[in-house]
């Protein structure tokens, strides 16, 4: 079991910066692959970016590739999600998620508004 606590959302203008970062309870953290999610309201929550156990094997979704970065500390059971050049498409509930085994779990969310 694994629990998930975003922060760092909020809002900001178009070309702008953000960091979310998700603090994970447990004493396993390094044997969790953690990703990051998004979902906007009445839509299905999508993939952005996830990482593994040990940070050596990383994928992100085509829409944010070269603008967004994770990245993760094992000593600090820390996962992150550094957001540039963000656009209004961007506009979304992010979602911090673990994965292990098939099982995942999710934390609750943080809001990332971005203005035109």
């Amino acid at each position: 079991q694994v629990q998930l606590v975003e922060s760092g959302g909020g809002l900001v203008q178009a070309g702008g910066s953000l960091r979310l970062s998700c603090a994970a309870s447990g004493r396993t953290f390094n044997t969790y692959r953690m990703g990051w999610f998004r979902q906007a309201p009445g839509k299905e929550r999508e993939f952005v970016a996830s990482i593994s156990g040990n940070g050596g094997d990383i994928y992100y979704a085509d829409s944010v590739k070269g603008r967004f970065t994770i990245s993760r500390d094992n000593a600090k059971n820390m996962v992150y999600l550094q957001m540039n050049s963000l656009k209004p498409e961007d506009t979304d509930v992010y979602y911090c998620s673990a994965s292990l085994l098939g099982r995942r779990w999710w934390g609750q969310g943080t809001q990332v508004t971005v203005s035109s």
